[in-house]
């Protein structure tokens, strides 16, 4: 897609553009934008016009999507940088530091998961007496029948 001169000169990307370097939908950045993670100016006919940093904050979005960290997160995570500016390499490191702990919890989760699968009958309850991924020796049956944990970052073994 060809830049518009004007923005170009003025150093901004219309949504169009914006989304064509990004490889984001328009209607992701809108929500982006309207979920506070992005911003943009409007011009005399009403038109999104998104600084040239915009496309450093959607990149850390969808990075930081890919590897499960909640939206909620990642605005906070964002709404800690200075002057709302765009997240630098060492923004990047010290986030992903804070981030790793919940990540690896929750690839050792998954991994229990992938080994101990084959048992899993499926129902959702994780209350049977052969659980091996959450109610191990059925621990749970003394409060009562139906489902007791189904979040996987809750305790259990």
């Amino acid at each position: 897609m060809k830049m518009d001169p004007v923005t170009q000169a003025l150093g901004e990307f219309s949504v169009g553009e914006l989304a064509a370097r990004s490889g984001v939908a328009v209607s992701a950045l809108h929500f982006y934008e309207r979920e506070g993670l992005i911003t943009s100016r409007r011009t005399p006919g009403n038109q999104r016009r998104y600084a040239r940093d915009a496309l450093r904050r959607v990149s850390f979005i969808r990075v930081a999507q890919r590897v499960g960290i909640p939206l909620a997160e990642i605005r906070a995570a964002l709404g800690r940088l200075p002057d709302g500016r765009s997240p630098t390499r060492a923004d990047w490191e010290k986030l992903s530091a804070a981030w790793r702990e919940d990540l690896d919890a929750r690839i050792a989760q998954l991994k229990k998961l992938r080994d101990t699968l084959s048992d899993c009958i499926g129902c959702g309850c994780l209350s049977i007496d052969r659980c091996r991924l959450r109610n191990p020796a059925d621990k749970l049956a003394s409060l009562g029948p139906g489902a007791h944990r189904l979040e996987l970052n809750s305790g259990g073994s």
